[in-house]
């Protein structure tokens, strides 16, 4: 595969909002899903190759950002006859609601896969309200 060959499979992919070209190094947009239960809102975030060392959760300014780090490896006198698996920055931003308890928020990952669990404040989780008849 020539050079002119690979640029155009990346500008493909960057059409698709996948993969972005920035200085010469590919910026993904992770998969992410998010999930809202009683106490917490989840959010997961696909990130191939990346570890503990190389990825990122911050939130500021009620925005949550998550990056994230990978190299390309490639073994001595590697010649690739197609190369799709290259390093490149990770990072997708969110904003999110201020009813966040900070101070418990938690973040891991395995497998290349980032799970955020960002905890909602006591007074804003939903709760069940008695109802009874007026007599």
């Amino acid at each position: 595969m020539t050079t002119a060959t690979t640029s155009k499979a990346m500008e493909k992919r960057s059409e698709s909002g996948a993969l972005r070209v920035q200085n010469d190094r590919p910026r993904f947009v992770p998969s992410v899903d998010i999930e809202e239960t009683d106490a917490a809102w989840i959010v997961t975030a696909d990130m191939p190759g990346v570890d503990e060392k190389s990825v990122s959760a911050t939130l500021d300014r009620d925005v949550l950002t998550l990056t994230g780090e990978r190299e390309t490896v490639r073994p001595e006198h590697f010649r690739p006859a197609l190369r799709e698996f290259v390093g490149g920055t990770f990072r997708r931003q969110f904003a999110v609601s201020g009813d966040v308890d900070r101070d418990r928020i938690a973040a891991a990952v395995h497998n290349g896969v980032l799970r955020v669990t960002l905890p909602k404040m006591a007074e804003s989780r939903a709760r069940k309200i008695t109802v009874t008849s007026e007599k």
